[in-house]
């Protein structure tokens, strides 16, 4: 047996508030549209990822989501400039990443962050 997917599900009245954040600012591609359920992904393959935490890291609260951009000044410019509540950084952490923390359109805590260039990648 192998697991082929691994799907986050976020529970809100209004699935097309996610547009803006997910679609629009991150790049996601909109999957799969029945109105009462709208799935964002990218058809490129990805890691696959589950992560178990006592806390976020530099002692802030463990992220809802964790998501890495190839560019996260300009995440971080268009989510101020869309009204999203920066709650942590930006900020260059000792383990290799430049990540800020985000609240999306549904409360949750994004972790956006991009691997900091010449900082080895520990698995």
């Amino acid at each position: 047996m192998q697991v082929k997917r691994v799907v986050a599900n976020v529970e809100t009245p209004d699935p097309s508030r996610a547009r803006t954040f997910y679609q629009d600012i991150l790049g996601l591609e909109l999957l799969m549209d029945h109105g009462w359920i709208q799935t964002y992904g990218s058809r490129a393959e990805m890691t696959v990822q589950l992560s178990f935490a006592a806390e976020g890291g530099s002692m802030t609260p463990v992220p809802d989501l964790s998501i890495e951009v190839d560019n996260v000044d300009e995440a971080l410019q268009l989510m101020k400039d869309s009204g999203f509540s920066v709650e942590y950084g930006p900020v260059d952490e000792p383990w290799g990443v430049r990540r800020f923390y985000v609240r999306d359109p549904f409360g949750k805590l994004v972790n956006i962050l991009a691997h900091i260039q010449g900082h080895a990648i520990r698995r």
